[in-house]
Formats: structure tokens, C-alpha cells, sequence
């Protein structure tokens, strides 16, 4: 059951030449996730294992036409990354970012409740979402789901994990 994301989701890894943005990148696209693009400004016109890389979300939303956008910023610019997404006209932004501080949190959610209307923002400080065998955007192990009729949602992806692990091992 695919309810956010599911086979046809395209995504744009902000932060995909970091580490953790091109490790979880990577290991999504080798799920099975459409990762068409990534962003950092300054590199635009790179790729990272066949992912191009453009300078502004934007320019990948035109380009390849993404609609869920997966965050990998440090805190201090993490907020700015939801907007540029928001802006960009991106409808899923799972932001896995911890420690963004909170008048940054506020500003991001004053602006989506204002200006747009289409907008899902997962996070921040999440482990993203998955649908089992269609699409993970995110964090989450993909070794302890199966497809089902069962969704779970947590502020903690430990708890996340262990929820999911039972589930998956006891229905």
C-alpha cells in the first residue's frame, strides 16, 4: 500500500555530494527509488555515480521533473533547503536534518501554512518514509518491511525501527 511515495516518485537529493546524502541517495536508488537529481550550489553540472548534480532545485525540477525532495543539509541551512523546495514547487520534502533550531522550524512552517497549499513536509529530524518494494525516500532500513496494509508513522526512528521490525516479523 503506497499512500506519499510509491513506484512513479522522482526525487532530488539536496546535499547529495555530502556523505550521508550520497550514501542514503545511493542505497535508495539501488531500492529501486527514482533519485533523479541532486543539488548543490556551485556544482551544478557534476554527477555522483550518473546522478546529475544542478545548482538550485529549481533548475532539477525543470530538468527532471522531481516531485519529492530528500534533505541532507547541515542545520544552519537546512531551512533555507525547505523553502527553496517549497518554492521550486516540490510537493513531498522529507527533511532528515536533526538540530535545526526552532525560530528556523517556525519560519518554515509560517511560510507552508501561508504560501502553499500542495506541500507535505516530512521532518525535520526524521527517518523519512518507505513503501515497501516501491520507493524509499529517507533513512529507514529497508531489510525490515515487507508490502502490507499497515503504515507507521513515529517521531523516533528507533521506535520507527522496532515498530516495523515486529510488524514485519509477527503481522
Amino acid at each position: 500500500m503506497a499512500i506519499i511515495i510509491d513506484e512513479s516518485t522522482q526525487v532530488v537529493v539536496q546535499g547529495l555530494t555530502g556523505k550521508e546524502g550520497r550514501f542514503h541517495a545511493l542505497r535508495n536508488r539501488d531500492y529501486g527509488t527514482h533519485v533523479v537529481a541532486g543539488t548543490r550550489p556551485g556544482k551544478g553540472g557534476e554527477e555522483v555515480s550518473g546522478i546529475p548534480i544542478f545548482d538550485t532545485v529549481a533548475q532539477a525540477v525543470e530538468a527532471t521533473g522531481a516531485n519529492t525532495s530528500l534533505i541532507f543539509v547541515p542545520p544552519p541551512f537546512a531551512a533555507d533547503a525547505v523553502l527553496e523546495a517549497a518554492a521550486a514547487g516540490v510537493h513531498v520534502i522529507v527533511c532528515i536534518t536533526e538540530g535545526i533550531p526552532a525560530q528556523d522550524e517556525a519560519k518554515v512552517f509560517n511560510y507552508l501554512k501561508q504560501t502553499t497549499r500542495h506541500t507535505m513536509l516530512i521532518g525535520p529530524n526524521c527517518p523519512g518514509l518507505i513503501s515497501p518494494g516501491k520507493s524509499n525516500v529517507g533513512i529507514m532500513p529497508d531489510s525490515i518491511t515487507a508490502p502490507g496494509n499497515i503504515g507507521v508513522v513515529s517521531r523516533s526512528g528507533t521506535l520507527t525501527y522496532q515498530a516495523v521490525h515486529e510488524l514485519t516479523t509477527h503481522g
